[in-house]
C-alpha cells in the first residue's frame, strides 16, 4: 500500500509539473519570431496574403512574424516541414485547397487529418469562370448549350494537374456531363494571357486576377464558383444559380500547426488571426481579392478538411487526374 501511494505522488507530482510547463509557456508565448510557413513561391497570391496577415499579428502578438516561403511538390514540400516541427507555436503553416487536394495526388508522409493542430480558418473567395468573347456566350447557361453542341472543342485552360483551378472545373465538368479539352499551364496567369488571346476557350481563375481583365473587356465574366455571391462583383450570379445546383468550390486559407500544439497557443493564435482579418484594412484588402473574413474556431477548418479530401479524391478519379 505505500508503495502504491508512492506511486501516485509522483505521477501527480509529474503531472502538476507539466501543468505548471504548459501554464508558463502560455504566459510567456511567444517569447521569440514565429515563422508562418507558406509553400507557394514570393509574391503569389497565398504569398501575399500571409505577409499582410503577418505585419498586423507581429504588433499584436508583440513578436515579430516571417513568413517562410518553402515552395515546390505542389506545396507538399512547405507543408511537411511545417508539420514535423516542434509543436510549441513558433512554426505554422498556411494551407489552401491544395492541403486537401494533394492528400490524393501526392505521396505524402503524414495523416492530413490526425498528424495536425488546426488553428483557425480565415478567409474564403470563389474562383470566376472567364471566357474568351468570341465564343459569343453572355451566361453560364450559355456555355454549357454551347459546350454541348461542340464536346471536346472547347478548350478550358489551368494553372497545372491537380491545381484548385484545375479540379474545380472538373467538378464543374462532371456535374454537367460536358466534355472540354484540358490545356494544363505552369500556372495561372499564362492561362489567363492565352485565354485573353483567344489560344483557349475559358477559365477558372481568382477574383483578384478574373475581375481586372473583366473589366477591360478582353474576357467576359459568367460566375463565380461559391455558393454566395461575392460583394466585390454582386451582380455575377453562382454556378449553382446559373443551371448546376449544388456547385460549390472555394478558395480557401487556413493556419495549422504540428500535432500537439498546446491549447493555450491555438486559441491565442486564433483569436489574433479573427481579429486582424477584420481590421478595416485588412478586411477591405482581403474582399477586393473577392476573399470574405472567416476567423472561426479550429473545428471550421478540421471540419473543412474533412469534407474537402474525400470530395476531391472522387473528382481526381473520375477525371484520371495524375501528377506527371
Amino acid at each position: 500500500m505505500p508503495r502504491l501511494a508512492s506511486a501516485v505522488m509522483r505521477a501527480l507530482t509529474v503531472l502538476a509539473a507539466g501543468v505548471c510547463a504548459l501554464a508558463a509557456h502560455a504566459q510567456s508565448y511567444p517569447a521569440k519570431p514565429i515563422r508562418l510557413v507558406v509553400p507557394f513561391v514570393a509574391g503569389g497570391g497565398s504569398d501575399v496574403i500571409g505577409r499582410l496577415l503577418g505585419q498586423k499579428l507581429t504588433p499584436a502578438l508583440g513578436q515579430q512574424v516571417i513568413v517562410d516561403n518553402r515552395p515546390g511538390g505542389g506545396a507538399t514540400i512547405g507543408i511537411e516541414f511545417g508539420v514535423r516541427a516542434e509543436p510549441d507555436g513558433y512554426i505554422l503553416t498556411l494551407i489552401t485547397p491544395s492541403y486537401a487536394i494533394n492528400a490524393s495526388l501526392y505521396p505524402i508522409k503524414f495523416d492530413p487529418v490526425n498528424d495536425i493542430t488546426p488553428v483557425v480558418l480565415f478567409g474564403k473567395g470563389p474562383l470566376v469562370v472567364l471566357v474568351h468573347p468570341s465564343l459569343q456566350v453572355k451566361t453560364m447557361r450559355g456555355l454549357i448549350s454551347l459546350a454541348k453542341a461542340r464536346p471536346r472543342q472547347l478548350l478550358f485552360g489551368t494553372a497545372g494537374q491537380g491545381t484548385i483551378i484545375h479540379l474545380a472545373t472538373e467538378l464543374f465538368l462532371e456535374k454537367t456531363g460536358l466534355k472540354m479539352t484540358h490545356v494544363p499551364y505552369k500556372g495561372g496567369a499564362p492561362a489567363l494571357t492565352d485565354l485573353i488571346a483567344g489560344q483557349i476557350s475559358l477559365v477558372f481563375t481568382p477574383v483578384q486576377t478574373a475581375l481586372p481583365q473583366a473589366k477591360t473587356g478582353r474576357v467576359r465574366a459568367l460566375a463565380v464558383t461559391s455558393a454566395e455571391r461575392i460583394s466585390a462583383e454582386p451582380e455575377l450570379p453562382t454556378i449553382a444559380e446559373s443551371g448546376v445546383p449544388g456547385y460549390e468550390a472555394t478558395n480557401w486559407f487556413g493556419i495549422i500547426g504540428p500535432k500537439g500544439l498546446p491549447q493555450a497557443v491555438v486559441d491565442r493564435i486564433n483569436g489574433e488571426v479573427a481579429r486582424a482579418v477584420r481590421t478595416k484594412d485588412v478586411e477591405e484588402r482581403l474582399r477586393t481579392d473577392g476573399i470574405s473574413p472567416v476567423g472561426g474556431p479550429p473545428q471550421d477548418l478540421l471540419a473543412q478538411i474533412n469534407r474537402e479530401i474525400p470530395q476531391w479524391r472522387q473528382v481526381i478519379a473520375r477525371a484520371h487526374v495524375k501528377i506527371e
